[in-house]
């Protein structure tokens, strides 16, 4: 099973507003890009809801994965550990806790380390995940993000 390279990014216009998120994944000579707009959402959200997918679009169990973001929302929260407290104080007070909730389960699957890379910089696949993120965010047929309608 070849390690996997993994790109996210969300977007969102407006904190709450329309938003997106954008990954590309990468294991050898295959490539996929996935993303997904949303009604009413906000950047934070999105960062992290496209992890998620990311994550969950992987098909084996154990896969040792190197995870790129411009998020230092998600990337600081899992690197300093941070979401393992907050996991243990049941996300009290914490925002977005179904994301955090989603991500654990899957991320707990894998073996994940994380990236963090300067946004809209020289990062090929980080800017083509915020293309697809904005391109999503402007698209016709936006989701609802029943996380966030539930906050």
């Amino acid at each position: 099973m070849p390690d996997v390279t993994i790109y996210t990014d969300g977007a969102a216009q407006g904190n709450p507003g329309r938003g997106g998120y954008g990954v590309v994944l990468i294991s050898g000579p295959h490539r996929k890009e996935l993303s997904a707009g949303y009604r009413l959402t906000t950047n934070n959200r999105m960062e992290l809801l496209g992890v998620c997918v990311a994550l969950e679009a992987l098909k084996f169990d154990g896969t040792i994965v190197t995870l790129y973001s411009d998020s230092k929302y998600v990337v600081d929260a899992v690197n300093q550990r941070w979401v393992f407290g907050w996991e243990r104080k049941g996300f009290a007070g914490k925002k977005n806790p179904d994301l955090w909730m989603r991500f654990l389960r899957v991320y707990r699957r894998h073996q994940v380390r994380f990236v963090w890379v300067k946004g809209h910089a020289s990062n090929i696949e980080n800017n083509r995940c915020d293309e697809l993120a904005v391109a999503a965010a402007n698209g016709a047929n936006l989701l609802e993000d029943t996380g966030y309608q539930a906050q």
